[in-house]
């Protein structure tokens, strides 16, 4: 089965090709720490067979924050956290991944000022964000450098930009929420030009494995469609991206038909078209799915979300699924681990010097 054949993604041999998808758990202690829960909630998930797990969105500033309880990275007083997280779900046998956003005008958090591209409220009834300022781009950029940089401290073994679901980045990428005239907005050279500038940035403080992910349409008429993004997606190649990771979606409120792998074709188009890797998310919510997926080589790797929130062990399901074996924590085995670390050694029977064997 191929979906539990090894793969290299730059420097970096996942187990198999099964992700952890980044989740909000808004359950962060205050000022956007690691607390307990996430070293059970992730390292259950590593331990469970993933071969990468991607905490939550991980906020380059405090004014990025998704919504309350969110991890942070705009403080080098984070990383002690994070690198405690990263421990422990390399102990638990998985890789993992940082996630580095910034909320935009989808920002949660009351008290704080939300920030965007342009003067232009996500729906009737929200906020209207402020728009950002050439300095105030140019701090942004910086903000996701340094971030990287927290993230390589803290042994984060890969690095995403999360550049989708209507958060800063997919705003400034989509026209619909993007209606500058400077040389921050127009034409797509232009609105990329902020990513363009982070990756450099990220580049210069993260050697390994870099994955964007993207909402590879906004459903919308005059919004991004996967034809954008063999645009966008050239440059990302050309920038070093190793893997662009194709979600959908968030930058306008609609209605959504959403199916088991409705958003595998985008994964399968950058990937045929722009000879990229990409990872495929979304109700991807059967063994039998996700083996299609990159057996048939839609894509290279798939996220699982909602599955693995249902069962932390969700590999291993898929495994019995597909009536194939992968391996079992020794705990988990009739013995445990200490039982067979603690047995008497077996001594080699003395030699029988008349037949030169044992």
């Amino acid at each position: 089965m191929k979906l539990f054949d090894s793969i290299t993604i730059r420097n970096l041999t996942l187990r198999n090709r099964i992700a952890m998808s980044p989740m909000c758990m808004h359950s962060g202690l205050p000022g956007g720490f690691v607390s307990d829960f996430h070293l059970v909630h992730y390292g259950a998930r590593a331990l469970g067979g993933a071969a990468l797990v991607f905490p939550e969105t991980l906020a380059i500033l405090e004014n990025g924050m998704i919504g309350p309880g969110d991890l942070g990275i705009w403080s080098d007083e984070h990383v002690l956290g994070l690198m405690r997280l990263v421990s422990v779900i390399h102990k638990m046998g998985a890789y993992a991944g940082a996630q580095l956003g910034h909320a935009g005008r989808m920002l949660g958090i009351d008290g704080l000022s939300s920030v965007a591209p342009s003067a232009i409220p996500f729906d009737d009834g929200f906020t209207t964000p402020n728009p950002l300022g050439e300095e105030e781009i140019l701090s942004v950029i910086e903000a996701f450098r340094i971030a990287a940089g927290r993230a390589r401290d803290a042994d984060f073994d890969v690095l995403e930009i999360h550049t989708a679901h209507g958060y800063l980045l997919n705003e400034f990428l989509s026209p619909l929420a993007n209606r500058r005239n400077d040389r921050w907005g127009g034409n797509h050279e232009n609105r990329y030009r902020i990513l363009r500038h982070i990756i450099d940035a990220v580049r210069t403080e993260w050697p390994g494995p870099l994955f964007v992910r993207i909402s590879s349409t906004d459903y919308m008429k005059g919004g991004n469609t996967p034809d954008d993004f063999l645009i966008y997606g050239q440059w990302m190649k050309e920038q070093g991206v190793d893997l662009i990771d194709c979600s959908s979606g968030g930058i306008a409120p609609v209605s959504v038909k959403s199916y088991p792998g409705y958003q595998v074709p985008a994964a399968t188009l950058l990937r045929d078209k722009l000879n990229i890797m990409t990872g495929a998310v979304g109700l991807i919510d059967s063994a039998g799915l996700a083996e299609d997926i990159v057996q048939n080589e839609r894509a290279d790797i798939v996220l699982i979300g909602r599955g693995m929130l249902r069962d932390p062990f969700w590999v291993r399901s898929a495994a019995d699924e597909l009536r194939t074996t992968v391996p079992v924590p020794a705990q988990y085995t009739r013995y445990g681990s200490w039982w067979l670390d603690n047995q008497p050694k077996p001594v080699p029977a003395p030699m029988n010097e008349t037949e030169g064997k044992y």
